[in-house]
C-alpha cells in the first residue's frame, strides 16, 4: 500500500479542489509498479526511443500518474504542488503536449487503447522491443471502440502490447461486464487475473509475459475504488467530491494507521 502516495494525493487535490480520489487510489498501487519495476525509461530523457511506453488511458485518475512522475523524476516537487492550479502543465487529465512522461492526453475514455494499439504495431514495422502497457477501465471496457482494437491487436499479433484493466466494479453500478475473462480470451487475448493491489504479483506477472510473441495479453486487476480508506472505498458520493477540513483529517488519519 502506497499510503505516502496516496497521501499526498488528497494534499493536491484538495488544495486544488479538483480530482477523483477514489479512482486515483483504486490504480496508485499499479501506476507505481510498473515504474517501480517493469518500464524501461529514463526520466531525464523522456522521449528515449528505447522507452517502454505507458499509457493511461483512464486519464481522470492523472493524479496517480503525475504523482508517480514526481517520484520518478519527471517532474519535479514545485510542478507537482502547481497541480491544477493558474498556470500549471497538471490539470485535471494528462496533457502530452505538456508534461514529461505522459505519452498520451486521454481523459476521454475508449480511445486510449487503441492509440497504443497504434505505438505497437508502428513498432512492430520497425522490428523494435519497445514494451507498450496500457491502463483501462472495467467501466470503460463498455465502449465499442475498446473491442474493436482487441480484434485489431490479436489480428496483427501486437504480442508487444499489454492491457491492463482497472477491474474496480464500476461498469456495475450501470451494466455489469460479466467474465471479462472469458471475453478477452474469446477475442484470443492471453488473460490474466491478479490482486490489483499485490505490486509484487503485478510485477512478476508482466515480468513474465513474452513481448516478442504474437499474442497480446490483459491483466485483469481486481481492485477496490477508494482502496485504503474506508469511508472512501466503493461506488457513490466519494467520485468526484472533494474532502472538507473534518473529512481530510479522517482520510490522513486512516492512511497514517495502516
Amino acid at each position: 500500500m502506497n499510503n505516502d502516495l496516496r497521501k499526498k494525493i488528497v494534499e493536491l487535490i484538495c488544495s486544488a479542489k479538483e480530482g477523483h480520489i477514489p479512482s486515483t487510489f483504486s490504480i496508485i498501487d499499479i501506476v507505481e509498479a510498473l515504474y517501480n519495476g517493469v518500464l524501461k525509461f529514463d526520466s531525464t530523457n523522456p522521449e528515449w526511443e528505447d522507452r517502454d511506453y505507458f499509457i493511461l488511458s483512464k486519464g481522470h485518475g492523472g493524479m496517480a500518474l503525475f504523482i508517480t512522475l514526481n517520484k520518478y523524476g519527471f517532474i519535479s516537487d514545485e510542478i507537482l504542488d502547481s497541480y491544477s492550479k493558474s498556470g500549471s502543465i497538471l490539470g485535471g487529465h494528462p496533457d502530452t503536449t505538456k508534461v514529461p512522461g505522459a505519452e498520451a492526453s486521454t481523459g476521454s475514455l475508449g480511445h486510449g487503447l487503441s492509440y497504443s494499439l497504434g505505438i505497437a504495431l508502428g513498432m512492430k514495422i520497425k522490428n523494435k522491443k519497445n514494451k507498450i502497457i496500457t491502463l483501462i477501465g472495467d467501466g470503460e471496457s463498455q465502449e465499442g471502440t475498446v473491442w474493436e482494437a482487441a480484434q485489431v491487436a490479436v489480428n496483427k499479433k501486437l504480442g508487444n502490447l499489454c492491457v491492463i484493466v482497472d477491474n474496480n466494479q464500476s461498469a456495475a453500478q450501470l451494466m455489469p461486464l460479466q467474465n471479462p475473462e472469458k471475453r478477452w480470451e474469446a477475442f484470443g487475448w492471453d488473460v490474466k487475473e491478479i490482486d490489483g493491489h499485490s505490486q509484487d504479483i503485478l510485477i512478476e506477472t508482466i515480468n513474465k509475459i513474452n513481448f516478442n510473441g504474437d499474442i497480446p495479453t490483459i491483466i485483469i486487476a481486481n481492485t477496490t475504488k477508494g482502496k485504503g480508506v474506508s469511508f472512501l472505498e466503493g461506488h457513490g458520493q466519494w467520485h468526484h467530491k472533494i474532502p472538507n477540513d473534518e473529512e481530510y483529517s479522517l482520510i490522513m488519519k486512516e492512511l497514517s494507521n495502516d
